[in-house]
């Protein structure tokens, strides 16, 4: 097999690159589901009640694998991410069962687990490994590509991948997309910020917009589809550092893996 080094890029939106169709064209992207999903919480479990400060939607609908491998008690949850406090949605995955791997750089000790089913590592997921021949990088050997956590914790698959990273969303997406990492995964929820380009994502700014449409692009060939678009209005309404486009500058997007029955 072929090492992928970037992905395809889609065509521009327009005969000339504008930052105005490309944003128009992404933002229509994002907010327009390709699937209906009926059931969207936990709450349709039996005996939960939920308060979440954000909808992590996963899809519980008969028809995928998630709601068959909670009532199984075989489903799994790695959630990324950056010294949040919000840890409902994991709590509640782990008391339906889950087995809940939180990763956030931030924790004590290298390894907790709390409860039988939640355990916290301290490890950032990242879009490449640290080189062992940079001393610099030695430092920060808890930072990891999710595919090498997957092979040294013996995990063929993940359920769900929730990911609250802080704009480092677009590059670690690119790995798993490129790795083939994403076909191991069920359910993607990402939180993504689109205020600024994100880590290492360079170009102008219609570029940029380009980019990120052509990643999530690249989801859909890979039979993802986005089920649920949670548009934050709490955050500054900002895109690419302008109030411009009647844009949040944080989305939470939910795909399904439909190869996933």
């Amino acid at each position: 097999q072929t090492v992928r080094w970037h992905i395809e890029l889609q065509p521009w939106a327009s005969p000339t690159p504008s930052l105005n169709y490309e944003a128009s064209r992404f933002l229509k992207y994002i907010s327009t589901s390709q699937i209906s999903c009926e059931h969207m919480n936990l709450n349709s479990l039996k005996g939960y009640s939920e308060t979440t400060k954000k909808p992590w939607s996963i899809c519980l609908d008969e028809r995928f694998s998630l709601i068959h491998r909670i009532r199984s008690k075989k489903c799994r949850l790695y959630s990324l991410g950056l010294g949040n406090d919000d840890n409902q949605f994991e709590l509640s995955m782990a008391n339906s069962g889950c087995e809940v791997h939180r990763f956030d750089p931030g924790i004590k000790a290298a390894h907790v687990q709390e409860g039988r089913h939640l355990w916290y590592h301290r490890l950032s997921i990242d879009w490449r490994d640290p080189n062992p021949a940079i001393a610099a990088h030695k430092l920060h050997s808890n930072t990891k590509k999710l595919g090498t956590v997957l092979n040294e914790f013996g995990h063929q698959k993940i359920d769900v991948l929730k990911a609250d990273v802080e704009s480092a969303e677009w590059k670690i997406l690119e790995n798993l997309i490129l790795e083939d990492v994403v076909e191991q995964i069920g359910q993607l929820v990402f939180e993504v910020h689109v205020h600024w380009p994100g880590f290492e994502v360079s170009g102008n700014d219609s570029t940029v917009v380009r980019y990120w449409y052509s990643l999530l692009r690249e989801l859909e060939l890979k039979d993802f589809r986005l089920f649920h678009t949670y548009k934050d209005l709490s955050k500054p309404q900002m895109f690419l550092k302008k109030e411009a486009f009647n844009a949040s500058s944080c989305y939470t997007l939910s795909w399904v893996n439909t190869r996933w029955k």
